[in-house]
Parts: C-alpha cells; sequence; structure tokens
C-alpha cells in the first residue's frame, strides 16, 4: 500500500483519469470525488499528504476549499487547477492559503514538480528539521519575534511569492533565508540578488542570462540568477529599484514561470519560488508611478513585516550577548563583560540603523574598551550629550556607514602600524604607547588584518 494518497478534486472525468495515471507513475495513490461536499467527506475520513482542485465544481470553487481546509486540515496543502492565463484566481488562491496553482492545460513535468513539493511537507524528518531551523538563528524571546517565527514556519509551507518590508538593517534577507530554509525547497539554492547593485543595462543579461553573441562581449552563453535559483529560492533585495523596463519582464516570469535568455529565441520554463524584499513602501511607489501595480500584487501575495529593533528592546540583552560572541570568535579573543550601566544605554537607545547598528555599535566598544569590561564610556564613545543632558543619541553622519568604517579602520590601521614600527614590534609596548590594553590591540591587530 502506498504511503503517500492525493485526493482529486474536478468534475471531468477524464482529468481526473489523467491525474491518477501522472501520480501511480509517481509511486502515489490517488482517490477523486467530483464534489465539494464529497471531498469535505473525503478529507475528513482519510489521510491525504495533498489535494488538487479544480475552481469551477458543481456545488462551489475551489477557494471555498481552500478556506475550508485552513479551518480544519491546514496540514493537508492544496493546489488549485486554474484556468491558462488567470492569474488573478491564481493569487487569489495564494492568498486565502492555496500550497501552490497549476494550469489547464496541464503541462506534466509542471505538476510533478509540484507535486514533489508538496509530498516533502509530510516528511517527518522535514517537519523536525525546520522547527529546528527555525527557531535558534532568529534571536529574541519578545512576542513581535514569537509572531514572526510562526509566520515564517507557516509561508514555508507554500509556494507563494513573498514579499519582506521592514527597516534598513532589522534583518530581511535572514527572514528570506528562514522562509528557504523552513521550504520544500531548502535542498535547492537560494539565490540572493540585490536589485539596487546591479548597472540597469546588465540587468536583463545578470538576471535572465545570454547567448553567445547576443550583444558586445558576449563570447559565450551565460546561464543568468533565475537559472541559478532552479529548484530554490530567488530572493530579491531592494526590488524597489529595479528598473520599470525590467519589472515587465519579472512579471512575465511569475506569471508563465518562464524565462527567456538574451539572444534566445524559445522560452525556458523555471521552476524557481520568488521571495522579494524593500525597505521603501510599494504601494506609495505604486501611486507615484514607480512601480507597476500589478508586480506589486504578485509579488506582495504575502507580506511580512519585519519588526524595527525599538519596537523590540526586551531582545536587545540576547542579541547583545550573541553578538559579542560571534565578533569575539572570529577574532579569537576573549569575551568582555558588558556592565549593567552600559546595557542601560543600549537598551534606551532608538537604533534607526536597528540590529546592524546595534552590532557595529558593540564592535567599536570591544577595539575600545579595556580590560575585561564593556562601560557605559565604551557605548558612548561615538555620542554627544544634548543640551537638556538626556541620554546621548549617535551622531548621523552625511557620509554612508561602509565609508565612514571604511575610513575609522584606516586611520586605526595606519596609527597601530606605526606604533609597532616605533616599539620595534613589541605589542606590549605599542599598546603602552597607544594607552590602550593589550587585549584591546590584539583584537584590533586581528580584526584589521595586520600582519
Amino acid at each position: 500500500m502506498n504511503r503517500h494518497r492525493v485526493l482529486i478534486v474536478d468534475d471531468e472525468p477524464d482529468l481526473c483519469e489523467l491525474l491518477s495515471i501522472t501520480l501511480s507513475r509517481m509511486q502515489l495513490a490517488s482517490d477523486s470525488v467530483y464534489t465539494l461536499k464529497d471531498a469535505k467527506s473525503a478529507l475528513q475520513k482519510n489521510s491525504y499528504q495533498l489535494c488538487l482542485t479544480d475552481m469551477n465544481l458543481p456545488d462551489g470553487d475551489g477557494l471555498t476549499l481552500v478556506d475550508w481546509l485552513q479551518t480544519h486540515t491546514q496540514d493537508v496543502p492544496v493546489a488549485v487547477i486554474t484556468a491558462h492565463g488567470n492569474v488573478e484566481t491564481a493569487v487569489r488562491a495564494l492568498k486565502a492559503g492555496a500550497f501552490d496553482f497549476v494550469s489547464k492545460p496541464l503541462d506534466l513535468t509542471d505538476l510533478r514538480k509540484l507535486v514533489g513539493q508538496a509530498m516533502k511537507l509530510s516528511s517527518q524528518d522535514f517537519a523536525t528539521d525546520t522547527a529546528f531551523i527555525t527557531i535558534p538563528r532568529l534571536l529574541g524571546s519578545s512576542a513581535a519575534i514569537d509572531e514572526l517565527r510562526e509566520l515564517i514556519s507557516r509561508v514555508g509551507r507554500s509556494q507563494a511569492p513573498v514579499h519582506i518590508t521592514g527597516e534598513s538593517g532589522t534583518g530581511k534577507e535572514l527572514v528570506a533565508r528562514l522562509i528557504h530554509d523552513s521550504s520544500p525547497r531548502r535542498d535547492g539554492p537560494f539565490v540572493p540578488v540585490n536589485c539596487g547593485a546591479i548597472p540597469a543595462e546588465l540587468m536583463e543579461s545578470e538576471l535572465f542570462g545570454h547567448k553567445r553573441g547576443s550583444f558586445t562581449g558576449a563570447v559565450s552563453d551565460k546561464p543568468g540568477l533565475v537559472q541559478a535559483a532552479e529548484g530554490g529560492t530567488l530572493f530579491l533585495d531592494e526590488i524597489a529599484d529595479l528598473p520599470l523596463h525590467m519589472q515587465v519582464k519579472l512579471l512575465r516570469l511569475i506569471q508563465e514561470r518562464s524565462v527567456r535568455p538574451l539572444g534566445e529565441q524559445k522560452e525556458m520554463a523555471t521552476d524557481v519560488r520568488i521571495l522579494s524584499a524593500s525597505h521603501k513602501d510599494l504601494s506609495v511607489m505604486v501611486s507615484k508611478g514607480l512601480f507597476r501595480e500589478d508586480l506589486y500584487y504578485r509579488v506582495n501575495v504575502i507580506e511580512i513585516k519585519v519588526p524595527a529593533l525599538r519596537d523590540r528592546p526586551e531582545d536587545i540583552p540576547e542579541l547583545t550577548r550573541a553578538i559579542l560572541v560571534k565578533l569575539c570568535n572570529r577574532t579569537q579573543t576573549p569575551r568582555p563583560e558588558i556592565t549593567p550601566e552600559a546595557m542601560r544605554v543600549l537598551l534606551t537607545y532608538q537604533y534607526p540603523g536597528n540590529v546592524r547598528e546595534l552590532e557595529n555599535l558593540l564592535e567599536r566598544a570591544l577595539t575600545l574598551c579595556s580590560g575585561d569590561k564593556i562601560t557605559e564610556v565604551d557605548i558612548r564613545l561615538r555620542q554627544s550629550i544634548d543640551a537638556t543632558g538626556s541620554l546621548p543619541i549617535l551622531k548621523v553622519d552625511e557620509l554612508e556607514a561602509n565609508d565612514l568604517d571604511a575610513a575609522v579602520d584606516s586611520i586605526q590601521r595606519e596609527t597601530i602600524v606605526r606604533a609597532l614600527e616605533k616599539a620595534r614590534y613589541n605589542k606590549t609596548a605599542a599598546a603602552k604607547a597607544l594607552g590602550i590594553t593589550f587585549r584591546a590591540l590584539r583584537y584590533r591587530i586581528k580584526k584589521l588584518g595586520i600582519e
């Protein structure tokens, strides 16, 4: 007896037979019913690993069954069979909680891929592993983070496009990676693409690839990042920066699930899940004509908002400990304690740069602290007290954070090298001359790569 069983819900006997034969060749058993009523009855009586339902049934529609499954048997993924080109219906089904959709006339290759992904969800190993994956890598015990973990786990079971919003530095790419790791695509590649970092004239070639001779300099065939994500997840970070002409091509990729490299005459079927992120409000950009409305509704089928760090201050102590462990492991230096006064400063700061800013702040404090403790003074080194004497706020420089950090590193490196040369490479003497501890000097030498 087959371990896995699929329920087919369709009032066309010929289609039911085609689906049944296809599933049988995949070593899967199946039952066929023709009405919404019979489908609910079968789902209540038997155990299924997948439900395939047509949109149009004699006594209802597929969306009704999708809604019913969300309430009664959430563990059974449901895929909806839609009319060809009816993308609006497919999007509605995904928003309602459908695992995926497949269009008529059925492409059996696409169907097999869909069924294969669904079968992975029923694996006990998959359920156990994803429960492990989503907990330890997303630090914090606040209600906001608990809710985010639960949402990641739920959307991981779907194939629907997800748009991740949140301020810069909140960890949107981490959330995307966790969705991938929590999905049946986890054994496939996760390919992140920063849409704002690729020049507009190279965007199409980078994403979709090109054929030899398709433009000057195309000396050989080159697969694009979409092809590199085949069977896995394509993460489009800062999708708001995607040029309008590329938005049209991305829309076609999502709707038709196919891609055409530059210089290629035929489109190639592709199997990727699209995740996207932006710190900008796409709905505002749509109203300004800067982002296509039809693409907005395709990528924003499910929206996940990553909370700002200031909205979950109870997570700061745990994040601080984890960041210090990571930084000290990287340089193989002892981890200093953080004093209560220093923690108070960290807990009351607003963090416009979120977790990324907390990490930068701790890295500076780690390099500048004396002894085995990080004190309030170390945290406040790059702060200024306002005229009212209230808690200091970090200064915001006009330079980009990366430029500023690079400049600071360059100055530190030059100063340390001069001190080492003057002390004839005696680190103890050089540390004394610099007015820092030997441990702090050793940390900086390793961090800055000074040999």
